[in-house]
């Protein structure tokens, strides 16, 4: 409902444009303002989690569940390798990653039971169920508007050497027609605890994150000078316009100073630094890049990161793993090798640096694909029953929790649900599922109601 008399008073904002002061050149509000639209007993000792988020849903036959004894039109085209476990076997299409099971865990029998990409992916990001479930094309409003685990880490943990604590990269989620998941932020939480939406190609020649420099010809002394007339300036407005708007304006410009002053951010986002053999090892796509981009936050103090994997133009089904169509074609030629190539560099990088047993790694989907092959060479949306793998941050590498039936179709044992997955995430940073946090009307809730999957650790 409007204010019923119009207000004339101008934010610090406002006043600053109009006077011709502006902030020594900062243009970072539209980059950091948030999008519009126990269990085992023991802390974990994770430090960072990096979360890869292969959009469309990637099929478990050919991944981390193959069925070489089913019938064609369920097993699919491809078949099965060994991997540096016995025991273990893995689609063919992931020799890099096959080399690699023994950092990582294998659940078998996750379960949404939502076959709707948005609706589901809520649940995976939030470990809530979305309200009502199978709602395709949902957007964020109440009542789904859960914090996602991004948001509950900034929360509890806002920033770590001036950079937020969560950040998303290198693109929101959306389906298609630029329709905005829900998950994907603090949601009831507030925008102080949004995760930082980074939207860059790290795979550009020319890549840049935008707004994080001066303006040419702001130096770092002028800039402090700036920053000083500003604080003057505050003081005046201290008891003018007090609004939650205004609060958030304040949050932004703090971080928008420590990204621009930080020596670890700055650090963390120059690609340039890295030899051209480490970046051709995780391969010159834009997921490839965001992978290494992922490691060298992890490596400033970024507590989580997600990854999300973006469309690829000209390609069948946008490019992404919602292979209702050619899904054999587009596996083959190139999701799997971007996906293959990039994982195991990030997990063989990780290791050679000392950090995968602090940093845990996720791979997962909005859920999996359907146990037969539909008439047009595709398979369809699966939330019934799909494959996640966990590598580092403590896990017990080597091993599947969970079986799924002869058909990939359907738990036999070790259902596990998202609400267990958040649960065992927050173990692994240090954050007791039972942490309270709370709602829009200050009642207490826990950061999660599942249970850590003791088995991994």
């Amino acid at each position: 409902m409007p204010d019923p008399a119009p207000r004339h008073d101008l934010s610090r904002r406002e006043w600053l444009r109009v006077g011709g002061i502006g902030l020594g050149g900062l243009t970072l509000p539209d980059l950091l303002a948030a999008p519009t639209n126990a269990a085992t007993g023991s802390p974990g000792r994770a430090k960072s989690v990096i979360m890869i988020c292969l959009l469309g849903g990637p099929g478990q036959h050919e991944s981390w569940d193959p069925k070489p004894h089913a019938p064609e039109e369920v097993r699919g085209e491809f078949g099965t390798i060994p991997s540096a476990v016995p025991g273990i076997n893995v689609g063919e299409l992931m020799p890099l990653t096959a080399a690699h099971t023994d950092k990582t865990a294998v659940l078998r029998a996750v379960a949404t039971d939502d076959n709707a990409h948005s609706s589901s992916g809520y649940q995976m990001l939030t470990g809530v169920p979305h309200i009502p479930m199978n709602r395709e094309n949902s957007t964020p409003k109440f009542p789904n508007r859960h914090p996602n685990i991004g948001g509950v880490v900034r929360h509890l943990q806002p920033t770590v050497n001036g950079i937020p604590t969560s950040v998303q990269l290198p693109l929101h989620i959306f389906n298609d027609g630029m329709i905005t998941w829900p998950g994907q932020d603090a949601g009831w939480l507030g925008r102080k605890a949004d995760p930082w939406l980074l939207t860059c190609d790290p795979s550009a020649d020319d890549f840049h994150i935008p707004d994080l420099q001066l303006q040419e010809g702001i130096a770092t002394d002028r800039l402090q000078k700036r920053r000083s007339l500003r604080s003057q300036l505050n003081a005046t407005f201290e008891n003018v316009n007090a609004s939650s708007r205004l609060d958030d304006f304040d949050d932004q410009t703090q971080l928008a100073w420590g990204l621009l002053t930080s020596p670890q951010s700055q650090q963390a986002f120059s690609l340039a630094d890295e030899p051209d053999s480490r970046r051709d090892r995780y391969g010159r796509t834009r997921f490839g890049q965001s992978l290494l981009l992922a490691r060298r936050l992890v490596e400033a103090g970024v507590r989580l990161v997600q990854v999300n994997w973006t469309r690829l133009p000209g390609k069948p089904n946008n490019g992404t793993w919602d292979t209702h169509g050619v899904h054999a074609k587009s596996m083959k030629e190139w999701l799997m090798p971007i996906m293959d190539q990039a994982y195991s560099a990030l997990l063989e990088d990780l290791s050679q640096r000392g950090l995968l047993d602090e940093t845990l790694v996720f791979w997962m989907g909005e859920f999996g694909r359907t146990p037969r092959v539909n008439g047009r060479a595709g398979r369809d949306h699966w939330g019934r029953c799909f494959s996640v793998a966990l590598a580092g941050g403590g896990v017990k590498g080597g091993q599947v929790i969970g079986a799924s039936d002869a058909h990939a179709a359907w738990p036999e044992s070790g259902m596990v649900r998202p609400h267990d997955l958040t649960a065992t995430l927050f173990h692994a940073l240090g954050f007791a599922p039972e942490t309270e946090i709370h709602d829009t009307l200050g009642r207490p809730l826990p950061i999660s109601r599942g249970h850590v999957i003791s088995e991994l650790f």
